[in-house]
């Protein structure tokens, strides 16, 4: 997704709309901050499976995050030996 500034949209907007035209989404910035999103037309981004959020999404009132990707996170390694939980609860649990 490309973001623009207004002025460069406005001296440049065909070549936005073409962007757009192929699928891409761009986001328009006045001063830094996003103010509005060009994306092709019927274009629902992150739709949920209930109604009333979908309303707020198409109205811009709410953003959906992009789906979780495993790959993103580094694999951790065990912090202790597997078994180690059960024996610590059972000494725990034991009477004395």
């Amino acid at each position: 997704m490309k973001a623009v500034g207004l002025r460069e949209l406005k001296n440049r907007l065909a070549e936005y709309v073409r962007l757009v035209k192929t699928g891409e989404s761009v986001l328009v910035t006045d001063r830094g901050a996003v103010v509005a999103e060009l994306r092709p037309p019927g274009e629902v981004r992150g739709e949920s499976s209930n109604p009333v959020i979908d309303s707020l999404i198409r109205r811009g009132n709410v953003t959906i995050g992009a789906p979780n990707r495993p790959d993103l996170y580094p694999s951790q390694r065990p912090v202790e030996i597997p078994g180690t939980s059960a024996r610590l609860l059972d000494a725990e649990r034991a009477e004395p």
